[in-house]
């Protein structure tokens, strides 16, 4: 751990919050001393303070034993930059544009990279009264189905949350081209255009 980075990510975030070292050290029940050392870089803070810490300065603590805090950059409002994550204990799926640092149930999540699929693989596409209905004959057992679809575009994101022996289909409305997503269970996420 360097003292002096973790130092100056403190005192900066105290000071962002208009904290006094004084009031800062009354929420973690130590004295003042303790924070003036700790932005000084002569000592880091106790391994039992660092949560509380972490909380009151409303940073990550893997952020606050880094002594860094990463900005995204700003993308920009475009959908086609929407990355997918679905936490592997619960099912909960989660999206983001700009390089957010996703966990859920504990675990730190990965984006999920889309496959393209191939002509076996694509899910059937029909027109019916100016809405998209999709479907498909894959597995929807409980150890292997479809989790979700997901239509993408420029805009908007629609999504479908679909669930193990319930049969597969969903009605998507009709709003131009874009991207069609979905996550197989066993194989991943994959992606068609429409």
């Amino acid at each position: 751990m360097d003292c002096a980075k973790i130092g100056r990510l403190i005192y900066t975030l105290r000071t962002e919050r208009r904290l006094t070292q004084q009031q800062l050290a009354d929420c973690l029940n130590i004295s003042d001393k303790a924070v003036s050392k700790w932005e000084r870089g002569l000592g880091c803070p106790d391994v039992s303070l660092l949560s509380e810490l972490s909380e009151v300065l409303e940073v990550d603590l893997k952020n606050l034993l880094s002594g860094e805090i990463n900005i995204n950059d700003y993308i920009g409002g475009n959908m086609k930059n929407l990355k997918f994550y679905r936490c592997p204990v619960c099912g909960n799926i989660i999206t983001e544009m700009s390089g957010a640092s996703i966990s859920c149930c504990g675990k730190v999540l990965h984006e999920l990279t889309p496959q393209k699929a191939d002509e076996s693989e694509k899910l059937s596409v029909e027109l019916i009264d100016g809405e998209y209905f999709i479907s498909s004959d894959h597995e929807m057992s409980k150890e292997h189905y479809i989790s979700f679809s997901a239509f993408v575009n420029g805009e908007s994101m629609i999504l479908r949350r679909h669930y193990p022996e319930w049969n597969f289909g969903a009605y998507i409305p009709r709003k131009g081209r874009g991207k069609l997503l979905w996550y197989c269970t066993k194989h991943g996420l994959f992606y068609q255009f429409i």
